[in-house]
């Protein structure tokens, strides 16, 4: 299964998920330069990072918005790169934030798991229902794709609805054996009801490392939680973002990880922009962004004793 390849290169390459959120005010004059089109001009910012740090990363994250924003130019970029990262053997997330229902997100899953934008993960948001959940699934059920679920996230306003409280029976006491759930009332947050829900999911796709291919997003900016969100969900793997500008610390996302794995940590302008701290960035910013990269796992392995 797909999550069983992620947990091993997380064993291998260390939890740093590489954002290629790729702005084109984050790229170096001299690729301006050297290429007319913005698809060739993204395509080969990213290659390089790709280049740089393939042996140190597990898996790398392409926020879609980054490339539609230059229309087809930008979304011809997204495709090649996705393509790149197969070609190189590596994994990939299309975070696209989907959270659509019936025939139209059977069409988002034709068009990321399929077609010309396919990834190995990509990202969903469940606040529509669960619903919005269920086309993908036939693409689970292969074994060869998987979903990160919007959990709690990293943004301050994740508090606006994800952490309204709610009276929830997916709090209590569930019995497979009989499909039964304890009625008694239990006042959570809502996004502990979505946990729960789609923990009751996610464990009929469980690999034989003991996640499920259906993992959450977790954000690593709110850490008041982190030890109950863990041990809450045990068999599901984390994407954590928030890390670097958002304010998340090693040892703060380090409290979502299970010995070292069961999570990726995902950085995008931190690594990708790290150039811009020296002067002689622009002519090496794929060296830069490696060095973010080592000095990122660094920083998360030194407080993983978890």
């Amino acid at each position: 299964m797909i999550i069983d390849r992620l947990y091993e290169e997380v064993g291998k390459k260390g939890n740093v998920c590489v954002g290629l959120d790729t702005h084109l005010d984050y790229i170096p004059d001299g690729i301006k330069e050297k290429y007319q089109d913005i698809n060739h001009i993204i395509f080969e910012f990213n290659k390089m990072i790709i280049d740089k740090t393939l042996d140190i990363v597990p898996i790398y994250k392409l926020q879609i918005a980054y490339y539609e924003a230059y229309g087809i130019e930008g979304l011809m970029a997204y495709k090649r790169t996705l393509e790149y990262i197969k070609d190189k053997k590596a994994l990939s997330i299309g975070d696209i934030k989907r959270g659509d229902i019936s025939s139209t997100a059977e069409m988002y899953g034709k068009a990321h798991f399929e077609g010309d934008f396919e990834a190995d993960f990509i990202t969903l948001n469940p606040y529509m229902g669960f619903d919005s959940i269920t086309p993908y699934l036939k693409y689970i059920e292969s074994g060869k794709k998987g979903i990160f679920v919007l959990l709690r996230t990293s943004n301050p306003g994740a508090k606006d609805i994800q952490y309204l409280e709610i009276n929830s029976q997916l709090a209590t006491s569930y019995h497979p054996d009989t499909d039964s759930i304890n009625s008694t009332n239990q006042r959570t947050h809502l996004y502990c009801h979505v946990g729960d829900k789609l923990k009751k999911i996610a464990t009929k796709y469980t690999g034989s490392c003991g996640y499920s291919s259906i993992g959450a997003v977790v954000g690593g900016t709110h850490i008041d939680e982190a030890r109950e969100i863990r041990d809450r969900y045990k068999n599901m793997f984390f994407l954590i973002p928030g890390y670097g500008h958002q304010g998340g610390r090693g040892k703060d996302v380090a409290l979502y990880l299970n010995q070292g794995n069961g999570g990726i940590v995902n950085s995008s302008r931190g690594i990708i922009t790290a150039y811009k701290k020296h002067e002689d960035g622009e002519e090496n910013f794929d060296k830069y962004a490696r060095e973010a990269v080592l000095a990122m796992k660094e920083d998360i392995e030194s407080e993983r004793k978890i």
